[in-house]
């Protein structure tokens, strides 16, 4: 049995019977309930909007709370609400050492969040901190209304904007891992009727099945993540052949208006939070260097859910795999700071800190105060100040791109037969070649190409190569053979 009926916040959507979960039955099987097979989500934009109070709580050990204000952490909650289609009626905030185990504010908090849900009349409450089944229960029971965390304000924004089937599939898995815990508390209001001694009441029979149908749901998901991460990965590596860059950074940081300005791609580019979930790679041609393919991908948020950056990885393949990343900040955001050092912590998760990097302050445009630059700018000092809306600051950041795709290079001598047209083409394609000198039925082509392109040129037979001398360091023809020449022994 299903119904069409009204998301967290106001999406229409066909669902299983279970309160709380978007699970959503094939076409063909929507006439009855048969727990057989759940398929894919499908949830379109909100139709009307809820009002929510917001809730963050400062605790002592939390790294925002160094130097980010309380207004300024619940200003980007109040950011992915609205994003979410809810509006903001009121706002809460308290320090803690520790969170409260029962209801993560306390008993006295709790009252006065009571109060203001009554005299706001809101709908839902929405906390800035993660809350487990037993106090989003407790506060509930007592509240009156609907809590939400902040995981499951994401999760539903993600399921709002994935487009492709691979990002509909991420966020689907993300949702039903967040949900399987929580399946107990939403099944309690049948777990009170029972059926005699001995026998299980129907509650419990309806938790048990519908655990195990979440089970296999995520199983299968699992699956096919992984069948798109291996093909993602096979695309991504038949690309080793460019110099590939990847956009990275907090959302609604411009990373889309930057891929635009640079590759006149037309990716959507909003002033939305998780504007874009599908990455997007296109050619850029670099001036004095040439091509290398640019990639955009998702945006990272503070305290992004860990389970969906593992339901992205293959999203998040390009970022991997690429030769540089381009970390795109909003310098006119008061929590910059704390937006770098959480972009930062993702790339730690992915295991790519250590990649080459370059950050770009971006939207200097609407910065009002220079200091506020030159306090980034001393905080990082290769950091280079970009507006991708206006298109200043855009050459130095091509320069520093190159300069830093450069570093990579190694200045060779290659000696081969003159016959092999195809090696000639792939030296000029993958690097820049400086002369030829011809003798007899041999080239020797000075050229300075990238480490990562010398294996290729070390696959073919009869060609050497040796670190370039220089016009009087030339030996006369001697060549060293490719046997013996490792690229630890060239570079």
């Amino acid at each position: 049995m299903t119904r069409t009926s009204t998301g967290r916040f106001g999406s229409e959507v066909e669902t299983l019977l279970v309160p709380q979960l978007c699970i959503i039955l094939p076409k063909q099987s929507c006439a009855r309930r048969d727990h057989k097979q759940v398929t894919s989500i499908d949830r379109k934009p909100g139709m009307e909007s809820e009002s929510a109070v917001l809730v963050g709580v400062q605790l002592s050990k939390s790294y925002a709370s160094e130097s980010a204000s309380h207004d300024e952490l619940l200003e980007e909650l109040a950011g992915l609400v609205e994003t979410a289609g809810a509006t903001v009626a009121g706002r809460l905030t308290q320090k803690r050492t520790a969170p409260d185990k029962t209801t993560y504010i306390g008993q006295g908090k709790v009252e006065q969040l009571k109060l203001l849900v009554e005299a706001s009349d809101a709908d839902i409450v929405v906390f800035d901190n993660d809350l487990s089944p037993a106090q989003t229960r407790n506060l509930e029971q007592t509240l009156g209304i609907k809590v939400l965390d902040r995981t499951e304000v994401i999760l539903d924004i993600f399921s709002n904007r994935a487009q492709t089937h691979e990002a509909r599939l991420a966020v689907e898995l993300a949702q039903l891992e967040y949900s399987l815990p929580r399946l107990k508390r939403m099944w309690t209001h049948l777990s009170r009727m029972k059926m005699g001694v001995g026998m299980r009441g129907p509650g419990e029979k309806q938790l048990e099945t519908d655990r195990r149908l979440v089970e296999k749901r995520i199983s299968d998901l699992r699956r096919d993540l992984q069948r798109i991460e291996k093909r993602k990965e096979r695309e991504v590596a038949a690309r080793k052949d460019r110099m590939t860059v990847s956009l990275v950074g907090y959302t609604n940081a411009g990373k889309s208006t930057l891929m635009n300005a640079l590759t006149e791609a037309k990716v959507l580019a909003e002033d939305k939070l998780f504007a874009t979930l599908d990455t997007c790679t296109r050619r850029w041609q670099l001036s004095g260097w040439g091509p290398v393919l640019l990639s955009d991908t998702v945006g990272f948020i503070r305290d992004l859910p860990h389970k969906l950056i593992a339901s992205f990885k293959a999203t998040l393949e390009e970022s991997r795999q690429a030769d540089l990343l381009i970390h795109v900040a909003d310098a006119s955001n008061p929590a910059a700071l704390e937006q770098i050092a959480a972009v930062y912590d993702v790339l730690k998760e992915l295991g790519i800190e250590e990649k080459d990097t370059i950050l770009a302050l971006n939207k200097i445009d609407d910065v009002d105060d220079p200091v506020r630059i030159e306090m980034l700018r001393n905080r990082y000092p290769g950091a280079v100040p970009v507006s991708a809306f206006t298109g200043e600051g855009l050459s130095r950041l091509a320069n520093k791109v190159s300069e830093a795709l450069s570093r990579d290079f190694l200045d060779l001598e290659v000696d081969l037969d003159a016959g092999n047209g195809r090696l000639l083409a792939y030296l000029s394609q993958h690097g820049e070649v400086l002369s030829r000198t011809f003798s007899e039925n041999r080239v020797t082509v000075h050229c300075r190409i990238a480490q990562k392109f010398i294996g290729k040129v070390q696959d073919n037979n009869d060609v050497y190569i040796r670190p370039y001398a220089g016009i009087h360091g030339r030996t006369n023809g001697q060549t060293t053979p490719k046997d013996s020449t490792s690229i630890e022994e060239v570079a």
